[in-house]
């Protein structure tokens, strides 16, 4: 079996590892949501991975625990912020497991039907990729035709986990001075 090496540009460092064996299924591409002030990309890229935790809405939940697997690449969205935005790309590097949050009763994220045995929430890992050369603004996202199905800019659509189209994932590395080059 041949091995294949990933390149990753992150803050203008390259950083080479193995890459994972995808087997014969494709790439998805995601949107996942987080506040600057509670995980910022900055704080991703400086972890070197994290799990996706705390999670608490059942379609995002089924997402992880189902859809996501490793290699999926990830947009990663500001929110909540002044203007929310794109900072950069991630990748699953680990495919749904029980959210242990849950099952701490003294934490932010506790819910009493969770349990070990019967798990209620699930979580990915992911892993920094780049960040783009520019942030893209949400309004920016709005207001290119190119982006018009995706589902960050309809109305009334706060998933913070969200497929995202491939043709969608490349325009949005294009307005952020990227390619999928590399990824």
């Amino acid at each position: 079996m041949q091995r294949l090496l990933m390149m990753s540009l992150i803050h203008g460092e390259q950083h080479i590892k193995e890459a994972p064996t995808l087997g014969p299924s494709m790439v998805n591409y995601w949107l996942m949501k987080s506040e600057p002030d509670v995980y910022p990309y900055e704080q991703l890229v400086a972890d070197g991975s994290t799990h996706w935790d705390g999670v608490r809405n059942y379609q995002a939940r089924n997402m992880m625990r189902d859809e996501m697997k490793i290699g999926d690449l990830v947009l990663y969205y500001h929110s909540n912020f002044k203007p929310p935005h794109i900072v950069g790309v991630a990748r699953v590097c680990k495919e749904g497991y029980p959210d242990h949050t849950s099952w701490d009763s003294g934490g932010k994220y506790f819910d009493p039907k969770s349990t070990p045995e019967n798990p209620r929430w699930f979580m990915v890992d992911i892993e920094p990729v780049m960040e783009l050369e520019r942030i893209v603004p949400l309004q920016e996202v709005r207001d290119n035709p190119a982006c018009s199905g995706m589902l960050l800019i309809r109305k009334g659509q706060r998933l913070s986990i969200q497929p995202v189209e491939r043709s969608d994932f490349k325009t949005i590395l294009s307005m952020g001075g990227s390619s999928m080059e590399g990824l």
